[in-house]
């Protein structure tokens, strides 16, 4: 189900936007995916902007018979050698590459070329994991409701990494969950989930950044300390 963001806009949803942060747009979130009625969801947020929303999500997703796992899902852009800000992929934990191929073709490189990019990617998000998670494995996602949360879809190259990685634990239903996406990557991915939740979706996107009055970049001790908390939440 791919919910309209015509319907869910700012004056739809008694929303003021841009969203004053990410914990903010969290509760919004939150709010419409009650509506899914998800059966023992589990929440994975992308770090490290999709956790504080993400900690807002399964805490209002979590009920007297069902406290909503948090946890993370780590994701790296793959970017363009000569121009690393450019993304043409993203790899993520337990997953291969997914590279976009009709921007490969138009800069002319092969996987091969960046084969030293994908290696170092790699070996930062080996150490994310670490850092987030220790040795501590992801939950068990074969037969639940998965939504992955993460604060925006700018091209959408990471949480298609993301989604092809939790596809191959087996869960139950997929949904992908973002307070605004630029509408034209919405419409690309709305045909890999189950359910795509996003509040809005305009056309004239811009970055995600411009729809937060507070986009304040995070830290690994922001990450660790709010997953600390979920897990304590009674």
């Amino acid at each position: 189900m791919l919910v309209p963001w015509n319907r869910i806009s700012a004056r739809g949803a008694g929303l003021r936007l841009p969203f004053d942060d990410r914990a903010e747009a969290g509760r919004a979130l939150a709010e419409q995916l009650v509506s899914l009625k998800l059966d023992h969801p589990v929440v994975l947020a992308l770090p490290r902007g999709g956790v504080p929303v993400g900690f807002e999500v399964a805490r209002r997703l979590s009920t007297a018979d069902w406290k909503v796992p948090l946890d993370v899902l780590v994701t790296r852009k793959i970017g363009y050698p000569y121009q690393p800000e450019l993304g043409v992929g993203a790899i993520a934990e337990g997953g291969e590459p997914v590279l976009d191929q009709g921007l490969l073709d138009q800069l002319g490189l092969s996987e091969e070329d960046l084969a030293a990019t994908i290696r170092s990617e790699r070996v930062e998000l080996e150490r994310r994991v670490a850092a987030y998670r220790g040795d501590r494995s992801l939950p068990a996602l074969q037969g639940h409701a998965v939504i992955v949360v993460d604060d925006g879809l700018a091209t959408g190259g990471t949480a298609r990494a993301a989604l092809r990685a939790v596809r191959l634990r087996e869960p139950a239903r997929v949904v992908l969950a973002v307070p605004v996406g630029a509408a034209e990557t919405v419409r690309a991915l709305a045909g890999g989930v189950d359910d795509l939740v996003v509040l809005t979706a305009p056309v004239n996107f811009r970055a995600v950044g411009y729809w937060y009055r507070d986009f304040e970049q995070l830290t690994d001790d922001d990450v660790v300390t709010l997953m600390a908390r979920a897990a304590e939440r009674p």
